[in-house]
Formats: structure tokens, sequence, C-alpha cells
């Protein structure tokens, strides 16, 4: 079977492989035809090297069908559509020790490949009438803006989020609050992309390379309020800005680290404001689980900016890197 896999140098030294059919499923586990998967900051960190890893197949993300299930195996059928689990040992409860070691992609190998035999616990049903580029998005992406700000958040109708940027997880962000009554404000270095967030619902955009005070500018559009909640993918160069748009014990889910791992924290501020600070790393199966039930109801559809063949991944991840996308990029075959 095909698959991609890393190698010392980065982007330029992904290979196409031909590796050896992983055959049929045993006790407790399903073999899975894969056809998609969706890029992640997480995987563009393995791919170029910052987490290295040689020989590794990429991708975190994985949908297809069930071909086989192996003894035992009641949860899954043949022919149903599935998606894979970021975390494929955390299955419900508290966070899980071991970092990413069992993270498809990075500890163990991942989904860009044309056929997987995992455990039953590796997947989860797809949304129903989702494409498998669809579907490939809500593992991480969509799973990680719906635990901010569902699980945890316990997003209400008439509440206010504020999102940071265009990616996939704020995009995500900004259909569910929508989906779930709430207003949104969010944030774009790219006028073209704030009009296109307009579109599908935002109620307050601001220009964070116009407006350096943009938590500010967040804040007085609450009507002194502040926002409810804060989807912070920024880090260290973005969360001052957050907190001074967060209200009075509001809460602020930090879900990335786009300008740094490192940096000072307003720790004064978010006192303060006797906000709620959260780290937060995708989620367990059991919340992916609840959130294709509401996805089986209608609650949204991902926003898929382009679809790249798996041999030009590469050419995804330089996509990525160039900030042009709106939403999720997606990988097919």
């Amino acid at each position: 079977m095909k698959a991609i896999v890393t190698a010392p140098g980065g982007l330029d030294a992904l290979k196409l492989v031909d590796l050896p059919d992983p055959g049929k499923p045993g006790r407790g586990e399903i073999r899975v035809a894969l056809h998609a998967s969706s890029i992640n900051f997480h995987d563009l960190s393995v791919a170029s090297g910052r987490t290295p890893t040689d020989g590794r197949v990429l991708m975190a993300d994985g949908a297809g069908v069930v071909e086989e299930v192996g003894e035992g195996v009641i949860e899954f059928k043949p022919g149903d559509h599935v998606v894979s689990c970021f975390f494929p040992d955390w299955q419900d409860g508290p966070p899980l020790p071991g970092g990413f070691s069992r993270t498809p992609g990075d500890g163990i190998d991942g989904f860009a490949t044309e056929y997987a035999v995992r455990p039953v616990s590796a997947f989860t049903l797809a949304p129903k009438g989702f494409s498998h580029v669809e579907a490939a998005t809500i593992t991480t992406a969509g799973l990680t803006a719906w635990r901010a700000l569902v699980e945890l958040g316990r997003l209400k109708a008439g509440e206010t989020v504020l999102a940071l940027g265009t990616g996939g997880v704020s995009i995500y962000a900004l259909q569910i609050a929508k989906a779930m009554g709430a207003r949104v404000a969010i944030t774009s270095s790219s006028d073209e992309k704030l009009e296109r967030a307009k579109k599908l619902g935002a109620e307050f955009t601001v220009n964070y390379k116009d407006h350096a005070d943009w938590g500010k500018q967040v804040f007085d559009w609450t009507g002194g309020r502040g926002v409810d909640h804060v989807v912070e993918v920024g880090g260290p160069a973005t969360l001052g800005q957050s907190i001074q748009a967060v209200k009075m014990g509001g809460h602020i889910a930090m879900i990335g680290v786009l300008t740094g791992a490192r940096g000072e924290v307003p720790t004064a501020a978010l006192m303060g404001k006797q906000a709620v600070l959260s780290g937060i790393l995708v989620g367990s199966r059991r919340q992916q689980q609840d959130f294709v039930r509401a996805l089986d109801t209608g609650l949204v559809r991902p926003v898929i900016d382009r679809v790249f063949p798996l041999e030009k991944l590469a050419d995804a991840f330089r996509y990525e890197m160039s900030g042009s996308h709106f939403g999720k990029i997606g990988i097919a075959w």
C-alpha cells in the first residue's frame, strides 16, 4: 500500500513509499480503507522536522470505510464510515499523561496511507452524510472547538465568543457558536477573510494588523462587559489582548501556540479578570462521539478551503504555511 512518511530534511524530504498491507484485523480490531485526511498545525510540526521522526507515516486525521472487523467487534460493521481519534487511548474521563506518544502521525504511524488495522477504540463513526474529507476535519480541529466551547465552556445561547484567526479551529468555533445561538467576534489580518467570516455569521470583525488594541475593540463591542469565551490559538503574543477582551470570570481556551511556545503571561490582568484559562489538546473518544451525534442533527458542515491529493501532501503543508487558507485543508485519495 502507498503511504507518505517522514525523512530527515523536512517537507522537501517527504517520501511516497510502498508499505506492506496490514492484513486482516485481529480480535477487537477493524480494517479501514482510508480515503481522506486534513491538515493540522501539529502535522506540520512533525512533517517539517520540528518534531523529529524518521519513517513515520504522517497525519493524525483519517477517514474511510470499514472493510472487515475482527472477532468480538460489535460497534462497527463492514461498510461503516469512520474517523480516527487523535488520542486513541483516551476513551473518557480526565486527560491521560504521555503527550503525543500515542498520537497517530507522531508517536505512532498515522493515516497518510491506503489501509489501517487498528483497535476499535481508535475510531468513531463519521457524521452521517459527510464526505470523507469533511469527516476528516472533525477529529482534531472540530473536536478541539467543540470541547473548548461545549464540553468545558458550557456554551449557552445568547453568550459571546471571540475566535482568533480564520484557521480550522477558529472557523469551527464560529460555526458551532452561531449554531448554538451565541454571538461571535473574530480576528484576522485579511479584510477579505473577515468578509467571509461575516457571511458565516460573525457579528463583529477586527483586523489585528490595523488595530493593535483588538482586545479592547472586542471588549467595547460587548458594551464593556467582555466576551464569555475566547478561543485562543495565538499563544504568548495574543494572550494579553484575549484577557483584555474576556469578561470578569470568563473562559479562555488556550488551544494554540502559533506565536511561540514560551512568553510572558500577564498574570495580574488574568487575576484581575478572575478568568479561567484552560489548556486544551483536542479531546477524548467519548467527546468525539458526542460531537458526531450533534453533527448528525445538522449542526454545521465544515468549511473546506482546498483539497490536495495524497501525493501532493508536501504542497498542502506549504499552502498551510502561506496562511492563505480559510477553514480546513483536505487531503483525498
